[in-house]
């Protein structure tokens, strides 16, 4: 008898990947859903709302561009994605008004590549764009909102 399969013969669905470890932090990943690319680099930081807003009060502003590439770098280490540090970094000190529209629009891809509902988007970077001007309400709504979003998912993947 011959052990070759029969062409019409269906194979059976395989199992999942197994979970992998996020590099340098021994984090177990839940495997990436089907049709979705995984995400195995590390961990970013959380970072308090608070003490973001009183360092970019006490530097002036300078602190924002530190945040900008901070945040797009780990983001980009994460995912495998993104636009990186320092074309982050370049953006905010030449064009920063799309900043915020760029920054949150990657914290919400973080979440539709896991299959969850984005929590911010490009549109959240309205607040910043119209509201801004107005005692600085519509940056503080799209900071809390956007620094919010990102320390959430990160302390979903066990950061501290």
């Amino acid at each position: 008898m011959s052990e070759t399969s029969d062409p019409g013969q269906q194979v059976p669905p395989t199992a999942p990947p197994p979970a992998t470890v996020a590099p340098g932090y021994g984090q177990m990943m839940p495997p990436p859903p089907p049709g979705q690319l995984a995400m195995t680099g590390p961990v970013g930081q959380v970072r308090s709302t608070g003490t973001c807003v009183l360092l970019t009060i006490v530097t002036l502003g300078f602190y924002t561009w530190y945040w900008y590439y901070k945040t797009h770098d780990e983001m980009k280490r994460h995912s495998g994605q993104g636009i990186g540090g320092g074309v982050a970094l370049i953006l905010a000190i030449f064009i920063g008004i799309v900043m915020p529209f760029l920054n949150s629009n990657e914290v919400g891809d973080l979440y539709e590549r896991r299959g969850q509902a984005r929590p911010v988007s490009a549109i959240t970077g309205l607040w910043a764009l119209l509201l801004g001007w107005f005692f600085f309400v519509g940056l503080i709504v799209w900071f809390v909102k956007t620094n919010g979003a990102l320390n959430a998912y990160w302390r979903s993947l066990g950061a501290s």
